[in-house]
């Protein structure tokens, strides 16, 4: 079984920054590619940042700038650090992660959701 666990939401005033944290655990083969998704009420579900295994980053425009993604690999982490918080940044956050398992000696690979974690920036 395969959990990713995120932390460090809350409330922020606006110019404000926050650290979101994911971990995975469970019985994991290989960590592929982390990702950051948000999703404000009544809108789609959008990819913020994205991470490889080798590092490589991209984000959405909207962040550029103002958010980095990162991870470690050793601890199967990702974090999002969020900088100069603005109200429209408000939205429930969710890790997602490429994860490899092996199941009757079969390497198998999908996409895993954490729970997601809300950021509210005030005005």
């Amino acid at each position: 079984q395969v959990q990713l666990v995120e932390s460090g939401g809350g409330l922020v005033e606006a110019g404000g920054s926050l650290r979101l944290s994911c971990a995975a655990s469970g019985s994991i083969f290989k960590v592929g590619a982390m990702a950051w998704y948000r999703q404000a009420p009544e809108k789609q579900r959008e990819l913020v940042a994205i991470i490889s295994d080798r590092g490589s980053t991209n984000y959405v425009d909207s962040v550029k700038g103002r958010f980095t993604i990162s991870r470690d690999n050793a601890k199967n982490t990702v974090h999002l650090q969020m900088n100069n918080l603005k109200p429209e940044d408000t939205a429930a956050y969710y890790c997602n992660a490429d994860i490899s398992t092996v199941v009757g000696g079969t390497v198998g690979v999908r996409g895993y959701w954490g729970q997601g974690t809300q950021v509210t920036v005030s005005s």
